[in-house]
């Protein structure tokens, strides 16, 4: 345990130091994404009920929790395929799931003040007053950890060129074609039934129902449906990573 602990604390401070130039810009640029979610759906909507408000209120920080995991993660493991990072990455003498977990904790942290940023900025916005409850934090966590593991799954499994495209098809689906900023009815029947198979919604629904508890209470199944989709990407990550070049 202390060789993991040990192993995790110098990846982590490896990794800030080798990104310690982008990181600055990457919390700008969600920033930036999650406050352009509320302003710009706005102007789609014609009237602005307290039902649209809270869609875009929730929407826009689990569209940065999306950008962060999905796409702008995968194509930072791109990017290190290409230098040859990767493998010097495979070649060390550290705990596999060390090596993750400090990846995951930078592009969780760093996706952070975009979220609480953008959240104040949309409850400013629509004068929203919000039920919190408890779980906020771990769904949060969930949402931030399935999506970066689904992104380091896809990265490490494919070429570089394939993640690159498959990052720009997350960003065009997750902002135009999932339910994240607006309900699944209002989708075709086929889309809303493959986004019953995809993480997206579930994401959003995790953010949405621990930000302004339904009444019904928080529902479980966005939970399971997250966990499964992280446990999934963990274990293709890990798989690729366990195995030597």
């Amino acid at each position: 345990m202390r060789h993991w602990l040990r192993s995790y604390g110098l990846l982590l401070r490896w990794t800030l130091l080798r990104q310690r130039m982008l990181l600055p810009l990457m919390v700008v640029v969600q920033t930036l994404i999650g406050c352009g979610v509320v302003v710009g759906f706005s102007f789609l909507a014609p009237e602005i009920d307290r039902a649209t408000a809270l869609y875009l209120a929730t929407g826009a920080p689990t569209v940065v929790m999306i950008v962060m995991g999905m796409v702008a993660a995968p194509q930072e493991v791109a990017g290190q395929k290409r230098q040859g990072i990767f493998d010097y990455y495979r070649a060390m003498p550290v705990p596999r799931l060390a090596m993750l977990a400090a990846d995951a904790t930078v592009w969780v942290v760093l996706a952070i003040p975009g979220i609480l940023l953008a959240l104040a900025f949309a409850a400013w916005r629509f004068d929203l007053d919000l039920t919190v409850s408890p779980l906020v934090v771990p769904a949060f966590l969930l949402v931030a950890v399935a999506g970066v593991a689904v992104g380091y799954g896809i990265a490490y499994a494919c070429r570089p060129q394939v993640t690159q495209l498959i990052s720009q098809v997350v960003v065009f689906i997750a902002l135009m074609f999932a339910p994240v900023n607006f309900p699944a009815d209002r989708l075709p029947d086929w889309l809303a039934t493959v986004h019953e198979w995809l993480p997206f919604q579930y994401m959003a629904q995790a953010v949405r129902e621990t930000l302004d508890v339904p009444a019904g209470g928080v529902s479980v199944l966005p939970f399971a449906v997250l966990a499964a989709w992280g446990i999934a990407g963990l274990a293709v990550t890990y798989r690729i990573m366990a195995r030597r070049a």
